[in-house]
């Protein structure tokens, strides 16, 4: 199976869309996406160039993973400081908006002097503090625009459309009704700041999730050396581990990881292999002895040939099947994909018929919009595509970590 990342998704509709853009590849008998490692697993006889340009078509960005990165536990940060930078951001903002919209109605919160009376400047400030929110939020509307601009709305299409339709209307009423006439009229700048917010929560919330999930194959990686002693005519060198080649000749002093697959060619000591065989006896290793990377020489110097390097090692074969099994799907998330894949449009229907039938009904546009976007904004969370894919990673990295290895998901 050949890993490719993946990058713009945003929910499982978005996973969907990609999913079933590569199945349409000519050559690609398999294809699975994972929303929580932002990555896909592809096989069959279809070429990488034809599966990212499948990918980039539907308006997304992919590129063939090195087995280097599958080892690279930075690869795997979910983006949860960035979330949480602007979810902070939002809420200050936000906290100052709902003073001025609400605070002095609700609660009789004072206002400056200067502002008594004066409806419109109100509701200019309630629009500048909206918009600096949706700035600072300005990644749901590329997305879901985006994504709706590929005949593919998204979840974030749906919060798009109700913080921008409660923007605009408010924005309508402002400029239409408040200015002219100077009286008071309702606003919902503070509701297009809080449907972003809210749902900002809830991204963090999920980038924490998707971080603890990862945390087995992150402890997985960090068991692999950054570095070796390279032997150069009985000289030891301290080199990055990419340099170590297979016949080359390295040394492990007591205490030390071995860096990579190898022969003892000199010494004697004892290797605690548990984190590979989950034996906690440790090992005795003598001249002809193999040593693998990761493992830790407990007492002797030894002086080891290099057998298995790079990506041939047994650890960084044992974070290839953790990382192949994670990204095959159960059953049971197949079926709930299919249904992210309609879920948005059925969505944004529902809420167009919500609204006429409220027209028809006899009530106000403003009335009807409030129950449409409603519809739009409750209908957010993404938990159905997230739920099984979340399970299948921590019992596949749990399992690693364990000594018991899945080959896919439906074995698991």
């Amino acid at each position: 199976m050949k890993q490719y990342n993946v990058t713009g998704m945003s929910c499982a509709a978005c996973s969907a869309r990609v999913e079933k853009a590569v199945a349409a590849v000519s050559g690609v008998s398999e294809v699975s996406v994972s929303l929580l490692t932002n990555s896909m697993g592809v096989e069959g006889t279809a070429s990488p160039k034809e599966i990212c340009a499948a990918v980039e078509a539907a308006g997304y960005g992919a590129s063939l993973k090195r087995r280097e990165d599958m080892n690279d536990a930075s690869a795997l940060d979910t983006g949860e400081g960035a979330l949480r930078n602007r979810l902070i951001a939002s809420i200050g903002f936000l906290l100052v908006l709902m003073y001025f919209s609400m605070g002095h109605m609700m609660w009789g919160w004072p206002i400056p002097g200067a502002l008594e009376g004066k409806h419109f400047a109100m509701g200019l400030i309630q629009m500048v503090l909206a918009i600096i929110i949706m700035v600072i939020n300005k990644k749901f509307f590329v997305s879901g625009f985006k994504s709706l601009a590929h005949r593919a709305p998204n979840m974030d299409t749906l919060v798009a459309l109700g913080s921008g339709a409660s923007f605009v209307w408010s924005f309508y009423v402002l400029f239409g009704r408040i200015l002219p006439k100077g009286t008071m009229e309702p606003l919902y700048f503070e509701s297009a700041a809080m449907i972003l917010t809210l749902i900002t929560v809830g991204k963090l919330l999920e980038a924490r999730s998707k971080g603890r999930t990862t945390d087995a194959l992150k402890s997985l990686m960090e068991l692999a050396p950054k570095t070796a002693l390279l032997l150069e005519g009985g000289v030891e060198r301290e080199v990055p581990i990419e340099e170590i080649k297979a016949g080359d000749l390295f040394a492990v002093r007591p205490g030390g990881s071995v860096p990579v697959d190898g022969e003892v060619v000199e010494g004697a000591t004892s290797v605690d292999e548990s984190m590979l065989t989950g034996e906690s006896i440790p090992v005795d290793k003598e001249e002809g002895g193999e040593v693998f990377a990761g493992t830790i020489n407990l007492q002797g110097y030894i002086v080891c040939r290099a057998t298995r390097v790079g990506e041939d090692t047994s650890l960084a074969e044992i974070i290839s099947l953790v990382s192949d099994a994670q990204a095959t799907k159960a059953p049971i998330a197949k079926t709930a994909d299919k249904v992210s894949g309609i879920f948005v449009p059925v969505v944004m229907g529902i809420a167009l018929v919500t609204m006429i039938i409220w027209l028809l009904a006899g009530a106000g546009t403003e009335q009807a919009l409030e129950r449409a976007i409603s519809v739009l904004v409750i209908s957010c969370p993404c938990a159905l595509g997230l739920a099984t894919p979340v399970a299948i990673m921590v019992a596949s990295g749990m399992g690693a970590k364990n000594g018991i290895l899945f080959k896919t998901a439906t074995s698991l």
